[in-house]
């Protein structure tokens, strides 16, 4: 602070300058204030004569985040920028300029900084403690007129801010996942198209040595016989890690033995498909030697090719999967208004959605679900917002926990649908559980939470005529969501 003091009761002679002309033209530049025009000279007057004005340099800090708030603040010159911790990294949430009121105001329950505030340029600023608050509210009604109206501003545009960060943090944790769910399947994909691409080079030479076989049209159906019912019953039998190694063993000692090139690279996917040494065998049997090389080089392709096709295929499902989660979750492309729907879809949408954050925790989930649910009319993107936000609040409970679980349960009770989501993580603590469903309330750290989560999830339960409760002991909290059918 490079001026501080009252200027009104001494002159500054380090800043002589600055005094004389913030005193001469205090209370016409109060005046020019948009939100205090209206108030009478006599109350303007009286403020001057009750503040103080401070100077602040470039870059200084006026407020630490937890430094106690009792004074109101006018910006008379320069800006001062309020900070805040975000994951680590200072954000700045705003500026204040010329002209603009901040600081404590009358009946605010303001009490500590949330942020820090640092100045741009050389700052001025005029200040009036909260000592006189109780006389300003006795004989200034205009002035505190104004001021309330400063405040309920302020709350207003607070709450735009912090449920836009809401739903950008939501947003976030959203696309992080999805992100992280479509990267396995394209990953698949990539790999597998250029391991396809590679082996249908070879069949030019693998096809020159097959047209060169003599055979008959029987052992050609034997053939194709056993190789596609090898294929057709692919997946219905599953082999433990040490059944398909001895199998692959099995095959590559005979493929050795019968003087077969690139034997090693044939086990593998010939194990996959379940075809052992005696089908070999029969092969054998039923070919000349020389054609026994390249009928076993067409078998191990044909199977090659069926392996990175599924590959592919099963990529490309999940892929679609997710897009049609994504667009079901947002219900895009639809009117936004009240629909009969089936609410298991958006449950399932939303879990498919953070299904990234179950496999990190390793939560278990158990979904009872009532099968004989009956559709709802209920605005679905926004419930979607609502299963967000309470199973994502579940899931963080229990980050970095062990033996999570996590249970959706849904029933029918009268004319009304219960949806309840439990989680055994450490429950909410008893002397905090009438605030979580205030705005702005939260457990968690800067950066992770606005506060904003639960409100949004009890207006729109509120919206559809329900009600959302939670029981919540060390061990054990459900939420319970209900709303009419």
């Amino acid at each position: 602070m490079i001026c501080s003091g009252n200027f009104r009761r001494s002159e500054c002679v380090c800043h002589k300058n600055l005094y004389i002309f913030f005193m001469e033209d205090l209370l016409q530049q109060l005046q020019r204030v948009p939100e205090l025009k209206t108030v009478p000279l006599t109350q303007l007057q009286w403020m001057t004569e009750k503040g103080r004005i401070d100077a602040f340099a470039d870059g200084e800090k006026v407020f630490n985040k937890g430094d106690a708030i009792s004074e109101l603040r006018i910006i008379l010159k320069g800006e001062v920028s309020l900070f805040m911790e975000q994951a680590g990294n200072l954000r700045n949430m705003g500026t204040i300029g010329a002209g603009e009121i901040t600081g404590k105001l009358p009946f605010s329950r303001m009490k500590g900084a949330t942020g820090t505030g640092i100045v741009t340029g050389e700052t001025i600023v005029f200040s009036l403690h909260q000592d006189f608050f109780p006389e300003m509210i006795r004989n200034h009604h205009e002035l505190v007129e104004a001021l309330v109206h400063v405040m309920t501003d302020r709350v207003r545009d607070n709450t735009r801010m912090q449920q836009q960060n809401d739903k950008m943090m939501a947003l976030g944790k959203l696309s992080a996942g999805l992100a992280h769910e479509l990267n396995n399947p394209s990953a698949a994909v990539v790999r597998s198209a250029h391991e396809l691409k590679k082996h249908l080079s070879n069949i030019p030479d693998n096809f020159k040595r097959v047209i060169q076989i003599r055979t008959t049209e029987q052992v050609v159906d034997q053939v194709n016989q056993l190789v596609f019912s090898k294929i057709a019953n692919t997946g219905k039998t599953s082999l433990s890690m040490l059944a398909k190694t001895a199998l692959e063993d099995e095959l590559t000692e005979w493929l050795e033995s019968n003087d077969i090139t690139n034997a090693y690279e044939m086990t593998e996917v010939m194990a996959e498909f379940d075809i052992h040494a005696e089908d070999l065998e029969h092969v054998k049997s039923w070919l000349r030697p020389e054609d026994k090389q390249p009928v076993i080089g067409w078998i191990c392709q044909v199977l090659t090719t069926e392996k990175l096709v599924t590959e592919i295929e099963e990529a490309a499902k999940r892929i679609n999967t997710l897009v049609s989660s994504v667009k079901g979750y947002t219900h895009m492309d639809q009117a936004p208004e009240k629909q009969l729907t089936n609410i298991h879809v958006g449950i399932r949408n939303t879990l498919t959605m953070l299904n990234h954050k179950l496999k990190k925790n390793g939560i278990k989930l158990i979904e009872s679900f009532d099968a004989q649910l009956p559709q709802a009319s209920i605005f679905i993107s926004e419930m979607n917002q609502v299963w967000t936000n309470v199973i994502d609040n579940a899931i963080d409970a229990m980050e970095g926990r062990t033996n999570n679980t996590l249970e959706i349960k849904t029933e029918k009770k009268g004319s009304f649908i219960n949806v309840s989501i439990i989680d055994n993580g450490p429950g909410i603590p008893k002397e905090i559980q009438d605030k979580i469903f205030d705005p702005f309330f939260t457990t968690k750290s800067i950066g992770k939470g606005t506060g904003l989560g639960l409100e949004v999830v009890r207006q729109i339960i509120h919206q559809h005529n329900g009600k959302v409760y939670v029981d919540s002991n060390p061990g054990r909290t459900e939420f319970i969501i209900c709303f009419p059918i």
